[in-house]
């Protein structure tokens, strides 16, 4: 522990003097400085808390990067405690990365979300990598929800507790402290590290993490009045040489040359000088944000005594202190009017209309923000961004700021699993190709077996919340062929289908719709067996569903639910088709009972992530399908067996690989636990039943036969997404398999 001269004065004078209180009639004020360090900077709220539970009030508030985060939701009159339940929950792998949570995607945009490792925009005539800058919109978003309560105040002296917070401008490499405007750019403005988040426009210039230039801004609150200064830092210094072993360790470590310098000055400008030991952390370990604040309030703690004491004496001496203003708590707020720039291919009305947003109306906290998820959620858009301006009337103008995502992309990714082998994902995806607000892409695989899949999307209505989808696909495929659980014939499954539907998306998370779809279904032995089939059938299926998406992102999900419910009439079946038994041709494949009369088909899957404590993540999946007056028909099975999504009518089950049974009605839940280990590698346990076959071609109920399985799987999320090993079992088989399935299939 480090106290000044002064600090320790002042403590001996208030104890030997309590006959000669009258004598000061000041009050000292209290100032207090948190110095930047990412997600080290966590550990700050564990100081706070000990402020608020010694009692000791803070007069003045200054900080860099995440210290100006966390200090101004203190200035602003948010406790310790607050501060500790809102960094708990917050998602820091949305938030600071230019993803956005899957739950911000609109239902149009969720299935192909996140699906692909990289996205190259077409920028000036030709295809752009990416940057590697982060504006992350999330950022914003969650800036604007938790700075609402002073959405109007834009002095910062005005605040429960006056605030100050440093940034650097780009075009001078001087210091800029920011201390009215809008706070949200501000606090965005002082964590933007160069290389790493996006500079941030603000007043007229352009600006970055205050961190490079004064990472510890003591100077700035004795400036503003403190006449007794704590200090907290979890700053560590320039890194020993033996720690820099790469470009950007050598780029940061000359661009905190100077600050370094500054840093030793401001630790001398402190009275309560409090470092808190973060070596085993680093500014990008938010991953362990739980740790980091735990370690600050442990740091507090023993800082707590300190506080106590100061806060009893001030108080011996001055009587009580004026308690800090509470937060404020606008219910709402009118908004008379909407400012749009930076709109150049999307008009207002399609912006306005997508937000939901109506003139002259009371909105209430976060509503704004969510609107704006909403809007984002459609992919029009890389960054929105607003402020409230009072009008002269006081009622409210919102002012948006806007940039457009360029109108197409190219995105690639990479697939492996034993049906489709190896293969290379590729899609363009262009925006308002064809006609305004609509989307149009084709995606394709090529490798071992070739998909190529085409969709235009063109959205409706006033609010956007009607689409009509029409979407061609084809695709040929090598599907095993399995009796009593052996391996023994190979079918090349060739696959066409056109669909046409129109559906109503009420918000982000349900959808409905109907449609009909012609499909082409050929199959041909490539490994023979005793019963094989030789031909192809064409039918029409015109369909009802309802789906629903609350996933929290598109790969591991941690939370939410995705249902999709499907009732369809299959009709209009033209077969041309071979039975063949050991090799001979049947003539008549009617005295086998096989029949093509129309016929019903219901589907239903169901799937659903709980998180629990300690890093684990509960699991579950529903799935089943009947088709009432089938019989005896062929070619639209549900197809039994994997643990990863390949093929039409395919049916997960742990324990068996793909192909291995084949039925027209069946019921199957699997549960599963998954836990994270560290970092990005996973181990997952998952274990299912099924029954199936229990209707008879008269639609009766029988006796069903029942399946069960399991499997063990350890999963690494990289750059080109889930790398899966398995080792699957079934007590019907009585055989231990594995199972390899890199990226996320076509």
């Amino acid at each position: 522990m480090k106290y000044s001269v002064v600090y320790l004065f002042l403590l001996l004078f208030i104890t030997a003097l309590p006959a000669q209180e009258k004598a000061i009639t000041t009050r000292p004020k209290i100032g207090l400085t948190l110095s930047g360090g990412g997600a080290k900077g966590l550990a700050h709220i564990g100081i706070l808390q000990a402020l608020d539970s010694a009692g000791l009030k803070i007069d003045y508030i200054t900080g860099t990067s995440m210290g100006s985060i966390v200090g101004a939701l203190y200035a602003i009159g948010h406790s310790g405690k607050e501060l500790e339940k809102i960094s708990r929950k917050i998602d820091w792998d949305v938030l600071l990365t230019n993803s956005s949570s899957l739950r911000s995607m609109i239902m149009e945009e969720k299935d192909e979300y996140g699906k692909y490792a990289i996205e190259l925009p077409w920028v000036n005539h030709s295809f752009r990598l990416p940057s590697g800058v982060l504006e992350s919109q999330e950022l914003w978003l969650k800036f604007y929800e938790l700075f609402y309560p002073v959405y109007n105040i834009k002095d910062f002296s005005k605040f429960p507790i006056p605030f100050k917070c440093i940034a650097a401008d780009i075009a001078t490499g001087q210091g800029v402290v920011l201390d009215s405007g809008d706070i949200v750019s501000a606090v965005r403005s002082s964590m933007a590290i160069p290389s790493v988040f996006t500079a941030v426009e603000y007043n007229g210039k352009k600006l970055v993490d205050g961190g490079v230039i004064r990472n510890f801004p003591v100077r700035d609150v004795r400036e503003m009045g403190a006449d007794l200064v704590i200090g907290s830092s979890v700053a560590d210094g320039l890194l020993p040489k033996e720690k820099v072993t790469n470009a950007v360790q050598v780029l940061m470590q000359i661009a905190f040359f100077k600050e370094s310098e500054d840093y030793k000055e401001e630790i001398k400008l402190c009275d309560v000088y409090i470092h808190i030991p973060c070596d085993k952390y680093n500014a990008a370990s938010f991953s362990f944000g739980d740790e980091i604040i735990t370690m600050g309030i442990e740091e507090g703690k023993k800082y707590y005594p300190v506080f106590k004491k100061m806060a009893d004496s001030l108080n011996a001496l001055y009587g009580p202190s004026i308690p800090t203003r509470k937060l404020p708590s606008p219910d709402s707020v009118f908004i008379s009017d909407i400012e749009i720039n930076g709109l150049k291919r999307t008009s207002a009305d399609f912006f306005t209309h997508m937000l939901g947003f109506y003139t002259n109306r009371y909105y209430a906290p976060g509503q704004i923000a969510k609107m704006v998820r909403k809007t984002f959620g459609t992919r029009y858009y890389d960054r929105i961004v607003y402020n409230y301006q009072t009008q002269p009337d006081q009622t409210i103008k919102l002012v948006f700021d806007v940039t457009e995502s360029p109108a197409t992309f190219a995105k690639l990714g990479l697939n492996y699993n034993k049906i489709t082998g190896i293969g290379l994902i590729g899609n363009l995806t262009s925006r308002n190709f064809i006609l305004p607000s609509s989307r149009s892409l084709v995606t394709f695989n090529i490798g071992e077996s070739m998909r190529i899949r085409g969709e235009h999307l063109q959205y409706m209505g006033r609010g956007k919340n009607i689409a009509m989808i029409f979407t061609s696909q084809f695709e040929f495929l090598d599907i095993p062929v399995y009796t009593d659980f052996v391996k023994n014939g190979l079918y090349r499954q060739t696959y066409f289908k056109g669909d046409v539907k129109i559906q109503f998306s009420s918000n982000r998370k349900y959808t409905v719709g109907t449609g009909t779809r012609y499909e082409r279904l050929q199959y041909k032995p490539i490994v023979h067996t005793t019963y094989e089939l030789d031909g192809k059938n064409r039918f029409l299926n015109t369909y009802l569903y309802i789906k629903s998406n609350t996933f929290d992102r598109a790969v591991l999900p941690h939370r939410g639910w995705k249902v999709d419910g499907e009732v369809g009439f299959i009709y209009n079946q033209k077969p041309e088709v071979q039975v063949y038994i050991d090799g001979k041709e049947v003539a008549n494949i009617d005295s086998l009972g096989i029949t093509f009369n129309n016929y019903k088909q219901i589907k239903l899957n169901v799937e659903g992530y709980v998180p629990l404590p300690k890093r684990f993540t509960f699991s579950t999946l529903f799935q089943s399908g009947v088709s009432p007056q089938y019989g005896k028909n062929i070619f639209n099975d549900f197809i039994v067996g994997g643990l990863n999504p390949i093929f039409r009518n395919q049916i997960l089950f742990a324990g068996l690989p793909e192909g291995s049974i084949s039925t027209t009605n069946l019921a199957a839940l699997q549960l599963g636990i998954r836990y994270q280990m560290f970092g990005s590698f996973y181990v997952t346990a998952r274990a299912n039943g099924m029954i199936y076959d229990f209707l008879d071609v008269d639609d009766n109920f029988v006796k069903p036969q029942f399946l069960s399985g399991s499997a063990l799987s350890l999963t690494y999320n990289f750059a080109l997404g889930p790398l899966e090993v398995s080792a699957i079992y079934s007590a019907q088989s009585q055989k231990i398999g594995a199972n390899v399935n890199i990226g996320i299939a076509f």
